[in-house]
């Protein structure tokens, strides 16, 4: 038996972000588990002399894409793992090769902090020797809102009391990025027109508390001219000490592991697992237990249930299954009902585009 998994949730995608030259390249193709002899025992892809071959696929891709912003400002597009089903991460050569050329390097981590920023850190970073220097997190009037209980159709209208409650979410981010991680944050509220400036207000208040620095972004409407402001404030606050540290070391067991992300980062007080879960970890501990996690759940929520918004507590956390990604380097771990090949939805977006005679493209937002 076997599955389906989008591209971005695959194996082969975290081993092209995670190595560093051709030759570890053909190794972790090599590592990649394909199945089990009779007996039980684990088989790779070296084992099939594949991996030449798989490595010969990614000789140009393994080179980082050069591209440039509508302002013709450099930027590498190298990889694209999502980060609620994968480990969220584009490439360490091109993060290490934008460090060479540049003062400073801006790399995303995928969704919320529970998961990009999360696995950044604890795999990406723990893996390629590199630890940064300051967090910058992304938040919106509206996103804030709908934590607080608003559904999406009222998103828009000023509501204070659902902002003051969905703040809830940001403050756990806040601290497990400063507390957990140890990190420096500077908060970039992304600005929508329809964004009051008592909403606006509130949030500064809130962050401030949480001892870190609130900046009205307004790169939405402004470009790169409403993004200075931001750009000035991470430079700044750069010239502080800050020193990031992992949330668990090597040696912590993989069950440990789970929980320390769980626990601390996830606000749960419970992990559960069926015996079949437990027993492929057990057998994965004995033979992978230096390894990292990497966690899929819902972006929705830091809970393993997708209807559970704000900063939930005292929520379980439900593994249902955990594999082996020999090749990456790490365990995955699937919680609740996250699925690593997501539907489409029942109308696709190309539907809706199209394109006239004079060669004017329509449909696209």
């Amino acid at each position: 038996e076997d599955r389906f998994d989008i591209v971005v949730a695959s194996e082969v995608m975290a081993i092209f972000c995670l190595a560093a030259t051709l030759s570890e390249l053909k190794q972790r193709l090599g590592n990649i588990l394909i199945g089990y002899s009779t007996d039980g025992t684990p088989r790779y892809a070296s084992e099939l002399n594949a991996h030449g071959a798989m490595t010969a696929l990614l000789k140009e891709a393994i080179k980082p894409n050069l591209v440039q912003t509508l302002e013709n400002n450099p930027a590498f597009v190298h990889g694209g793992p999502f980060a609620n089903i994968a480990h969220g991460c584009n490439s360490v050569i091109a993060t290490k090769m934008a460090l060479k050329l540049s003062d400073y390097v801006v790399t995303e981590a995928g969704f919320g902090a529970d998961l990009g920023a999360e696995k950044f850190i604890n795999i990406k970073c723990r893996k390629a020797g590199i630890r940064p220097d300051l967090a910058v997190v992304v938040a919106t009037v509206k996103a804030l809102k709908y934590h607080g209980g608003i559904n999406v159709p009222d998103l828009a209208a000023e509501n204070l009391s659902a902002l003051e409650l969905g703040l809830t979410n940001l403050r756990k981010h806040l601290h497990n990025l400063q507390n957990e991680f140890g990190l420096e944050c500077v908060v970039a509220i992304n600005h929508f027109i329809q964004d009051s400036d008592a909403e606006i207000a509130l949030i500064k208040d809130a962050v401030e508390t949480m001892g870190a620095t609130a900046v009205l972004a307004r790169h939405w409407a402004q470009g790169g001219a409403g993004a200075e402001l931001l750009a000035q404030t991470v430079v700044e606050k750069l010239q502080q000490s800050s020193k990031c540290e992992l949330l668990y070391s090597d040696n912590e067991t993989l069950w440990n592991k789970i929980s320390a992300v769980a626990t601390r980062l996830y606000g749960a007080n419970e992990i559960v697992a069926d015996k079949k879960v437990l027993n492929k970890l057990g057998e994965f501990q004995s033979l992978h237990g230096d390894l990292p996690i990497c966690m899929a759940k819902t972006p929705y929520s830091f809970s393993s249930d997708p209807t559970l918004r704000g900063a939930p507590e005292q929520h379980v956390i439900t593994i249902r299954d955990v594999r082996l990604s020999r090749g990456a380097g790490f365990i995955v771990v699937l919680c609740g009902d996250v699925m690593t090949m997501p539907g489409l939805p029942k109308i696709p977006a190309a539907e809706r585009i199209d394109i006239d005679d004079n060669g004017v493209i329509s449909g696209l937002f």
